[in-house]
């Protein structure tokens, strides 16, 4: 069979650009080396977060796709575990930022809510050094271990992708794509490899300088209440250029390098999500080589958990599973887009945002190979 759109890579860009192809009624097949989601894609929070993206066109990917999230909860029956993000901090550093930023187009659904105010609408969260929350009403959080795979089946069954699992692919010349089982025929490719940087044109893509980030996350039990909406930190105001990029960001990394030096220097930040039978996932952590050795740290653990103690005022509950996770990164973080060939492009999150801009991302891949022509 002949398909209008070969899409390299089932992650969460590959199925984007998979549901942007169906979208315009082509006839899509989605090949993946694995045989079910394996990487970034379920190892992440299922956090879709607009809030502290980066300002500009990372900003309105996310809010872009959190509206195709929105929609997917209905037609493919994706459930929606969390919504809404409270960002503690008790610095007043953070708090001046955080004024600052609702100051700013991307405060659209938050406000400022006092500390008193916090712990009203939720008396567990007790840290005493709380100094203010930034509430928004924009995220959505779901189980990136259910989404995806379900995502993937309703493409499969209710939009007729075809899916070729446990397939690598070897080569490119369109209209052949050449396979490990096979051979397919496409009139247009979209390569969304992930962090596989060393497969399809890696020489290429060796020019761009990429590297790979490694994550460390855990599982904690149920803490006997119910989160507000996804946790955040001091920390992440820091971390997440939508604030980090703000001019009065400089006084808070200063304090955060003498208080803090350990977080920052693993790349420590805190999101705390809760699934729908009361665990908590909470991470994470950023360590950076072209292969990251999959080894977790008790000591990095021990940061994150340290970071979740001062947020929340609690201890934290028993860890019930940890686990590493890996996405590609560059200096320039954002998106990166290429032309290897006419009529094929790659598309590579290298910000860890895929889940929160991936569904913007895979419309304009498919807006590029559709709307403008060949072009090498």
């Amino acid at each position: 069979m002949r398909f209008d759109l070969a899409v390299v890579g089932a992650g969460i860009i590959g199925l984007a650009t998979a549901l942007a192809g169906v979208r315009r009624g082509l006839r899509v097949v989605v090949i993946d080396r694995d045989a079910q989601a394996n990487g970034a894609s379920v190892r992440n929070f299922g956090f879709i977060t607009v809030t502290g993206q980066e300002r500009g066109q990372m900003w309105r990917r996310a809010r872009r796709s959190r509206e195709v999230w929105q929609e997917l909860t209905t037609a493919a029956a994706i459930p929606v575990t969390q919504r809404g993000m409270w960002l503690l901090v008790r610095r007043g550093e953070a708090v001046r930022v955080l004024d600052d930023f609702l100051g700013t187009e991307m405060a659209e659904g938050c406000r400022l809510l006092s500390a008193a105010e916090a712990r009203r609408r939720c008396p567990a969260l007790a840290a005493p050094t709380l100094a203010a929350v930034l509430e928004s009403t924009l995220e959505l959080r779901v189980d990136s271990r259910v989404a995806i795979p379900q995502l993937a089946q309703w493409l499969a069954q209710a939009r007729g992708v075809t899916f070729v699992r446990g397939t690598r692919v070897l080569d490119i010349e369109v209209p052949l794509v050449r396979t490990s089982r096979g051979n397919f025929a496409a009139e247009r490719v979209a390569v969304c490899p992930g962090d596989d940087l060393s497969g399809l044109y890696a020489q290429r893509l060796a020019s761009f300088e990429l590297t790979r980030c490694k994550l460390q996350m855990l599982r904690l039990a149920a803490p006997g209440f119910t989160l507000p909406a996804t946790l955040m930190s001091d920390l992440g105001v820091a971390r997440y250029l939508g604030y980090a990029a703000l001019e009065s960001v400089g006084p808070l990394k200063a304090r955060l390098l003498a208080e803090q030096p350990e977080q920052l220097r693993n790349g420590v930040h805190l999101i705390v999500v809760q699934g729908a039978d009361g665990t908590l996932v909470v991470g994470d952590s950023h360590h950076y080589a072209p292969t990251p050795d999959p080894f977790g740290s008790s000591a990095v653990d021990a940061l994150i958990l340290d970071e979740y103690r001062a947020a929340v005022g609690l201890e934290p509950p028993p860890v019930l599973e940890r686990w590493t996770g890996t996405y590609a990164s560059a200096a320039n973080p954002g998106v990166l887009f290429d032309t290897p060939q006419p009529n094929v492009r790659i598309a590579i999150v290298t910000c860890g945002a895929g889940a929160s801009t991936g569904f913007a991302i895979g419309e304009e891949v498919i807006a590029d190979l559709f709307d403008k022509g060949d072009r090498a």
